[in-house]
Formats: structure tokens, C-alpha cells, sequence
């Protein structure tokens, strides 16, 4: 009967994983219990490891195990472009996709007063800090275009502007291979808005 509770505290910490529900976790407890108790072990293992000694780059604020990131301490990045992303997930997804070679900085989320997000839990201070110390000279930011990330990329452009550094933001609209009329009206006003010549 002991048994149980232990089972049911799995389901229940499987649940904390993004959308996985009650369902999802207990058929993921099930396949780990009655298939692959090695997986199972195994992902214990490396997720208590992972908890306890991944934190942030004191440079840039991605995820690593280390005091300064690789791509921090990479001697071939350019210092002089600075992107500035809201998550360390968004790093990989640029790395993967362009062949920017520059360095990053992670907000860890945009501004939102009214959630008690403000600039000192974004680390804009440690931004500006980097801004002002003369190595930057362009700040791309890979920024959502939502209201918040608005207000957040606006925030940033003004400490930029402040510090002579010019302030950059990807482009935002249709997607590759997209058509018009399936498009929101918000994504295809900023698609008009930010035409370009060609």
C-alpha cells in the first residue's frame, strides 16, 4: 500500500514539466515504471545534477554550469553585437538558424509592472553596465512584439541611445512561406509597416 502515495507524488512531479497534464504524466510515470526504469534512473540522475549546478552566465544570463558561458569566452565572437533575447531557449534558436556571430545577452522575460517585472529582474542594469563600457556598438533586439516586449525593447533602445550604441530590432510579419490572408491583422500591419526596399 506504500506504494501508492510514491506513485502518485511521480504523476504529480511530472506535472510541473510545460504541458503535461494529469494525463500525459501518468502515462509518462507508467512507461518509465514498466519500461524503462534505466531511462527513468537516468533522468533522475542528470536532472538533480542539472538543478544543482546549471545556473546563469554572469556575462550574459544563459543557462550554463560554468562562471562565464562558451559563447562568452568564445575569442572568435564579435563583442561588438550585442543580442538581446527575452530566453536562453531563443540563443540556440539563432545559432541554429543564422550565422550571427556576435554575443548575447538573456532578459529572462519582459517588462510587466502590473507582475512585478521591472528592470532590476530583467538584469538591465548589468545591460546597461555593458552598454556604457564602449565594446558594444549595436544592440539587436530579438524581442517579442507584444506590448510588454514593446515597452521592453523601447527601455533598452533609450539606455542604448544614452550610451551612443545603435539600438536594432528584428524584423516582425509574415513568415516564410506564409499567405496573407491566414495572417492576424496585428502581424500584417507590422509585416506593411516594416517593408523595406528591394
Amino acid at each position: 500500500m506504500s506504494e501508492r502515495p510514491l506513485l502518485g507524488q511521480l504523476i504529480d512531479a511530472l506535472r510541473c514539466l510545460p504541458g503535461v497534464g494529469p494525463k500525459s504524466a501518468q502515462r509518462i510515470a507508467f512507461h518509465l515504471l514498466e519500461r524503462d526504469r534505466e531511462g527513468g534512473v537516468r533522468l533522475a540522475r542528470i536532472m538533480a545534477d542539472a538543478m544543482t549546478r546549471i545556473r546563469r552566465c554572469r556575462r550574459c544570463r544563459t543557462l550554463t554550469e560554468q562562471e562565464l558561458c562558451a559563447l562568452c569566452t568564445n575569442p572568435h565572437r564579435d563583442g561588438g553585437l550585442l543580442c538581446v533575447v527575452e530566453q536562453p531557449s531563443e540563443i540556440l534558436a539563432i545559432e541554429q538558424a543564422t550565422d550571427f556571430r556576435g554575443l548575447y545577452f538573456v532578459l529572462g522575460g519582459r517588462l510587466s509592472p502590473l507582475d512585478g517585472i521591472g528592470p532590476q529582474e530583467l538584469g538591465l542594469d548589468l545591460l546597461d553596465e555593458r552598454l556604457q563600457g564602449g565594446e558594444v556598438r549595436e544592440v539587436i533586439l530579438a524581442i517579442s512584439p507584444t506590448v510588454e516586449g514593446s515597452a521592453t525593447a523601447h527601455f533598452i533602445a533609450e539606455s542604448a541611445d544614452r550610451h551612443g550604441v545603435s539600438a536594432t530590432r528584428i524584423a516582425h510579419g509574415v513568415p516564410l512561406g506564409g499567405e496573407l490572408e491566414y495572417l492576424d491583422g496585428g502581424t500584417l500591419a507590422l509585416a506593411f509597416n516594416g517593408r523595406r526596399r528591394l
